[in-house]
């Protein structure tokens, strides 16, 4: 490999919410930033603009929607315009955003749990009746696997449901739907005339060959009723440069985001844009390397549990760099979160943030050095030993 993934890099001194949220003695992995620095193109592009010394007001960048529009087209066949684009500083805004254009107070909001916590809190947020929908959880060669369930999905769609927002792939369990799951999905939510708002910033973390498929691109109708969310922050780890993208093609749909933003939500700021484009059109290189160590990281972390913590069952995501461990056989009295970061040193995230479903449950992030993991596992494993 070219570039060193598994240099381990002092975060501490550096503002990071990750590292500095806990002791010095506790390992950090429950947030989705990752552990690697960000590829030389992005540094480059970052030098550039601070040198050129002038940080005045920016407008939205004509050549990132560009890139964008050649993006989608290159990776899926999508022909997306320029004017279909907008910008946005953050993707947790841009779920408020949407769950606050659709729809009037008191009306809807359809989501698949267990599921990232701001998807639960925008629609409540924006005084929307938060609907849940449970995936179906399943054991696949002893670990875990969760699906689409049509029909708890159809028994939490209410007469007053306007939106499903939609996590492709999936935060926390890994999922990368099917065409048939999406397709599903897109059928269900014609049939009740819901907009689909799909929160797609995890599309480019494919582990182990997988594909992504962007719902939008399934027909022309779903198009015209789907607002796609996109962001380079996790794939190139720049999440603290804010530059967030959604792709809205039905034109009544696009300005009614557009009015909901309206003297709320700041701009894109300067470096966030010239971030972006580096991300999107020098790293190419970097990002398969990056790819192929997630797998590895991933399949490390599957085996660790499937040799040395039985009493635990993890995911194997197929995109993210997000576990989800059940831990509901381990013998842990109370939430298992607190158990290990009291007993075994490490922070993981708690499931019960991601829903009623996640009760049992954490999340750890592997987007780190192979030997943060593998000591991670290790002291969880000490902790599990300690119990008898």
């Amino acid at each position: 490999m070219r570039y060193n993934f598994d240099e381990i890099i002092d975060r501490r001194a550096s503002d990071s919410s990750k590292w500095n949220s806990y002791g010095e003695d506790v390992l950090p992995m429950p947030v989705a930033d990752m552990d690697f620095r960000s590829p030389e193109p992005i540094l480059r592009a970052l030098h550039a603009r601070v040198d050129h010394g002038l940080f005045g007001y920016g407008g939205a960048s004509a050549q990132l929607r560009e890139v964008i529009c050649a993006r989608m087209d290159r990776l899926y066949g999508w022909q997306v315009q320029p004017e279909e684009i907008i910008t946005l500083p953050g993707l947790v805004c841009g779920l408020n955003v949407v769950s606050r254009a659709i729809g009037e107070r008191g009306d809807g909001v359809v989501v698949n749990t267990p599921v990232y916590p701001p998807f639960l809190s925008a629609p409540v947020n924006q005084e929307r009746e938060l609907q849940r929908a449970s995936l179906a959880l399943e054991s696949c060669n002893g670990n875990l696997h969760y699906a689409f369930a049509a029909d708890a999905f159809k028994q939490a769609i209410q007469p007053n449901t306007r939106l499903f927002i939609l996590c492709n792939p999936h935060n926390p369990v890994g999922r990368a739907y099917s065409k048939e799951e999406l397709s599903q999905m897109a059928q269900i939510c014609a049939d009740h005339n819901l907009v689909i708002c799909s929160d797609e910033i995890h599309c480019d973390l494919l582990l182990g060959g997988t594909q992504h498929t962007p719902i939008a691109t399934l027909a022309p109708d779903v198009a015209d009723r789907t607002i796609t969310l996109l962001a380079p922050s996790k794939t190139f780890n720049i999440p603290g440069l804010g530059c967030s993208l959604a792709i809205i093609q039905n034109a009544e749909l696009r300005n009614q985001v557009k009015k909901a933003s309206a003297g709320i939500v700041p701009h894109v700021n300067l470096l966030g844009y010239a971030a972006a484009i580096a991300a999107y059109t020098e790293c190419q290189e970097w990002h398969e390397e990056l790819l192929a160590y997630l797998t590895a990281n991933r399949d490390f972390a599957v085996n660790y549990v499937a040799k040395h913590l039985p009493q635990l069952r993890i995911t194997v995501p197929e995109a993210t760099y997000l576990a989800w461990i059940d831990c509901r056989a381990s013998g842990i009295e109370g939430n298992p979160q607190k158990f290990f970061l009291q007993r075994a040193k490490v922070a993981l995230g708690d499931g019960a943030a991601f829903g009623s479903e996640g009760m049992g449950f954490v999340r750890m992030n592997f987007g780190c050095p192979r030997a943060l993991l593998e000591q991670g596992l290790e002291q969880i494993c000490e902790a599990l030993a300690s119990l008898g």
